[in-house]
């Protein structure tokens, strides 16, 4: 693995949006399929949302299962499992924002990748699931920059 990023890739990595209900778990679910349990790897947002029937649609076009998902916000992550992420990935600037507070007390890295929010887009049934397609792909390739091409998380 020649650059740098790969050589000090984090043991555990947080992604994170506004509600969790759409870009974060995409995110997780994706980094998930691709690196298995080798890098721990865990969602929440800053606000409490429900799972957006559409990203559950585009991930499932990939063979990706995001149906039992159940959004977290960054508190109830904390109470439940803990900020034990050496790197967060933040999706949305409100999460971002949220991050850089927690690195107040918690030694994590932070990274802002801007990623539009899906449900702004209008029309039919197919050009609003084209929205999640496109973020769905913008995310599998900056997590395969960022951290590099694997096999499947089942090998």
């Amino acid at each position: 693995m020649p650059t740098a990023a790969r050589s000090s890739r984090p043991q555990a990595v947080l992604f994170a949006c506004g509600m969790n209900s759409i870009r974060s778990p995409m995110a997780a679910h994706l980094f998930r399929e691709m690196f298995g349990k080798t890098i721990y790897v865990g969602s929440a947002g800053v606000r409490k949302g429900e799972l957006d029937p559409f990203a559950v649609a585009a991930m499932e076009e990939i063979g990706i299962d995001i149906a039992k998902h159940k959004p977290l916000t960054f508190e109830e992550l904390e109470e439940w499992e803990g900020l034990n992420f050496d790197l967060i990935v933040t999706l949305a600037p409100e999460a971002h924002h949220r991050a850089l507070e927690l690195t107040r007390t918690l030694a994590a890295q932070v990274e802002y990748w801007p990623t539009p929010d899906p449900t702004a887009a209008e029309g039919s049934r197919e050009q609003r699931l084209d929205a999640y397609r496109a973020v769905r792909d913008q995310l599998m390739q900056r997590i395969r920059q960022r951290f590099g091409a694997q096999g499947s998380g089942n090998e």
